[in-house]
C-alpha cells in the first residue's frame, strides 16, 4: 500500500496567503521549530511563515521554501532583507550607469592666514576730501 502523495501548494501571486491546512503541514515538517532562533515555538505564541529566499531577494511563494519563524525573529530577518535587497539594488544601479553618482569637485581651499584684515576707518576729512567734494561726489 502506498502513502498518497500530497502535491505542493505554490501560491498564484507572491501576496496569496497561505492556507491553514498548508500551514499546519510545515509547522508539522519543521516539528514546531523556529528555523530562525532554534528553538521550539510554544503553544500561543505568535508565529509566521518565512519565505527562504525572502520574495524581494529572488525566493518563491511556494510550501517548500516556506519555514515557521516566531514574530519578532521574522521581523528582524525582513528588516536585514531589505537592507540586502536596497545595496544590491544600489550596486546594480551604479554598475550599469543607471543612477548617476553625485561628485562634488574639492578645491584645496585659502591659506588661513593668523590675522584677519583689518579695515582701517577715518574721517573723511583726514582722507583729503573737502565737505564739498564729499557732498557731492565731486572728485578730481
Amino acid at each position: 500500500m502506498c502513502a498518497r502523495k500530497v502535491v505542493e501548494w505554490i501560491g498564484r501571486t507572491d501576496d496569496s496567503k497561505v492556507p491553514p491546512r498548508v500551514r499546519l503541514r510545515i509547522w508539522e515538517k519543521e516539528h514546531g521549530i523556529c528555523h530562525l532562533s532554534g528553538r521550539r515555538i510554544l503553544a500561543g505564541e505568535p508565529w509566521e511563515l518565512d519565505h527562504v529566499p525572502a520574495l524581494i531577494n529572488g525566493g518563491q511563494n511556494r510550501e517548500s521554501m516556506l519555514f515557521p519563524a516566531l514574530k519578532d525573529k521574522h521581523r528582524e530577518k525582513t528588516n536585514d532583507d531589505l537592507a540586502e535587497k536596497s545595496k544590491v539594488a544600489a550596486v546594480a544601479k551604479k554598475h550599469v550607469g543607471a543612477e548617476r553618482v553625485k561628485a562634488t569637485i574639492k578645491s584645496a581651499g585659502f591659506a588661513k592666514s593668523d590675522k584677519s584684515p583689518t579695515i582701517e576707518k577715518r574721517p573723511l576729512a583726514e582722507i583729503g576730501m573737502t565737505e564739498m567734494q564729499r557732498r557731492y561726489g565731486v572728485t578730481r
